[in-house]
């Protein structure tokens, strides 16, 4: 399953940390949707794919293999 988080802002800060929350909760919900058919479930591989403006400018994470 993959979960992705778009957020913009108009200020010059990352919101990073908004999108990760938010994915972090979507899977988090799915999760407890589906617990009582496997509670060996597990929740990996949540990072930043990539970001547009602000102090530290674009940056796009390099292609997981």
């Amino acid at each position: 399953m993959r979960c992705t988080a778009r957020v913009e802002t108009h200020g010059r800060t990352g919101v990073e940390m908004e999108a990760l929350t938010a994915v972090q909760l979507g899977l988090l919900t799915v999760y407890d949707m589906c617990k009582a058919v496997d509670r060996g479930m597990m929740i990996g591989e949540v990072h930043v794919l990539e970001k547009h403006g602000g102090k530290s400018g674009d940056w796009t994470a390099a292609p997981i293999t």
